[in-house]
């Protein structure tokens, strides 16, 4: 049974006003099992699994996404854990369903960054309940997720890139604001970061723009992210193969996302 996580309703403020908010030990009670989820993950990768680093760039950065549904240890954590009672409370959302899981690997000594982004601008996802919540399973201090308060209520979305090219994801540039460098101007910027332990989690909306620092520390850095949307959630066609893809879904602009592709996991039938 997991630990009643009790979600208090300035948590429930800061997460509406910032679009992000630390929730200390949401996923405590399930280290060990992300953990041997993860090292199942890396060893039989998925079709999305993706190599971050480029030729000479010293460590690895693996990232892989969308494998719940052929790990155990990582459907049980969806269907069993807080997460989805606690996304719901953050979203102030009557239902919850899972839009996809996410692992990210920096092994020790890998300078390489994850760059600033948006989530959002990837997905065929428009609404405002939205959340993922970001875990890491070592402790992390430098190598910790960062994001930028409020930027979810930008005016713009911020232009998807492809982590390894540098490519632009879509072609239509113009609807998209440029990548900001908030290091370069931290003046500009409410730059949120917290010195974690694992199984806490940072709940963030996917229109935050966040990041990591590349992990110069001589442990590894296990992250483990889960995405979930709520009411308002809709299905919006994007001008390019969007990241998940999850082909033949066959949706249509307007529509709930499919719950037997993206299932209510709160409340608990």
């Amino acid at each position: 049974m997991d630990t009643e996580i009790i979600i208090n309703q300035q948590q429930i403020d800061t997460f509406q006003k910032d679009g992000v908010v630390l929730i200390k030990g949401l996923f405590k009670n399930w280290i060990d099992q992300i953990r041997i989820g993860i090292e199942h993950n890396m060893q039989e990768p998925g079709p999305y699994a993706a190599e971050n680093l480029k030729e000479g760039e010293e460590g690895r950065f693996f990232d892989d996404y969308c494998n719940w549904q052929r790990i155990d240890q990582f459907e049980q954590v969806i269907r069993k854990s807080q997460a989805g009672k606690v996304a719901a409370q953050l979203m102030k959302s009557r239902e919850v369903q899972i839009f996809h899981d996410h692992i990210l690997v920096k092994e020790a000594g890998t300078s390489k960054p994850t760059p600033w982004h948006q989530d959002a601008p990837y997905y065929f996802v428009n609404g405002e309940q939205t959340i993922s919540f970001w875990s890491p399973m070592d402790p992390v201090k430098e190598a910790t997720l960062r994001c930028i308060g409020s930027s979810h209520r930008w005016q713009k979305p911020v232009l998807p890139t492809r982590w390894l090219s540098e490519e632009n994801f879509y072609p239509n540039n113009d609807d998209y604001m440029q990548v900001p460098d908030p290091d370069a101007e931290p003046e500009k910027y409410d730059i949120l970061e917290w010195q974690m332990e694992p199984g806490d989690a940072v709940g963030f909306n996917f229109k935050i723009l966040h990041g990591a620092r590349g992990n110069h520390s001589t442990n590894r850095r296990r992250a483990f992210s889960l995405r979930f949307v709520g009411d308002d959630a809709r299905y919006i066609s994007r001008p390019g193969p969007t990241s998940p893809p999850f082909p033949g879904h066959n949706m249509k602009d307007g529509e709930r996302l499919r719950d037997d592709w993206f299932p209510k996991i709160y409340p608990v039938s």
